[in-house]
């Protein structure tokens, strides 16, 4: 009796399927690959530029430069106060970073795993301020900072920014604390672990991936937020970098290789902080989704 061997046409079937399936995404990576270069232009543009000379940001058509002008830099970061901008909105954003990570990790932790009067009602009113549009809060905002003294001054700035923070913070670290397996927490228990303990050395590290999570939002947010300190501040030794871009822009608003070297040093921080930690987006946003 002759034997019928089912494995090399089963390995052929699963190769068909695959290279169907391949086949089948090429016309979606080609939209994907396209989209990309649109969207890498306009960065690649804005750093060659700042690397011409004036009369040849628009008589020079080729991205590259005759002249590489790496002064203009310099110049941007001296003359143009960059070098204070650039200090000014790294110590807003860590500042705020820290302080949001802080108070979010602590506000999920508790609504996560505590159960006192009022949790469910406190949680909704923190995620019901997602749906406040922040222009509309400044005016208020403004004249609680007058009232304050806090206007023109550093800490008028890092409250605001924190509270606006808070809110996207505490929904995403409370989704995953609570999908933590309950075995983990009795056996902390059993060791004698005290409830801060428990969320300083057991909830915080696993908690790695949302907390990246936030804080790329956090930083994003922070470093790109301009109306608020349009508002609020207005001495130079104090203004973060979006908002020295705009005095920078009217001083120099002919000079493009000047103002594209500003925009790239405004730009570069937030390219670095997001090809370091984008990986744990995805990973952090539904690390809650499913039960652990």
């Amino acid at each position: 009796m002759r034997r019928v061997h089912f494995g090399k046409g089963k390995k052929n079937y699963m190769e068909i399927k695959i290279k169907r399936k391949t086949l089948a995404n090429i016309p979606a990576h080609m939209v994907l690959i396209l989209w990309s270069l649109v969207s890498i232009f306009p960065l690649v543009w804005m750093f060659m530029a700042s690397l011409k000379e004036q009369n040849e940001v628009f008589s020079n058509l080729s991205l590259i430069p005759q002249a590489w002008k790496f002064m203009n830099y310099v110049t941007a970061w001296n003359v143009g106060n960059f070098g204070i901008y650039f200090f000014n909105s790294v110590f807003y954003t860590a500042v705020t970073l820290g302080l949001a990570l802080l108070l979010s990790s602590m506000a999920a932790y508790a609504f996560a795993r505590f159960r006192f009067l009022g949790r469910n009602f406190f949680y909704f009113l923190f995620i019901g301020s997602l749906m406040i549009p922040i222009p509309g809060a400044f005016i208020p905002l403004y004249v609680l900072l007058i009232k304050l003294g806090l206007a023109d001054t550093r800490l008028g700035l890092i409250l605001p920014y924190t509270n606006a923070s808070l809110a996207l913070a505490i929904f995403i670290l409370k989704t995953f604390f609570e999908n933590i397996p309950k075995d983990i927490e009795e056996a902390a228990i059993i060791d004698g672990c005290g409830k801060f303990d428990m969320y300083w050395r057991i909830f915080l590290p696993l908690a790695k991936p949302a907390i990246a999570t936030v804080s790329i939002f956090t930083v994003l947010n922070v470093w790109n937020e301009f109306l608020l300190a349009l508002i609020v501040i207005n001495n130079r030794n104090l203004m973060p970098i979006q908002r020295g871009i705009m005095v920078f822009q009217g001083e120099h608003l002919t000079d493009y290789p000047l103002l594209m070297a500003g925009l790239t040093i405004a730009t570069v921080p937030l390219l670095v902080v997001y090809f370091f930690l984008s990986k744990y987006i995805l990973k952090g946003i539904t690390a809650g989704a499913v039960k652990g």
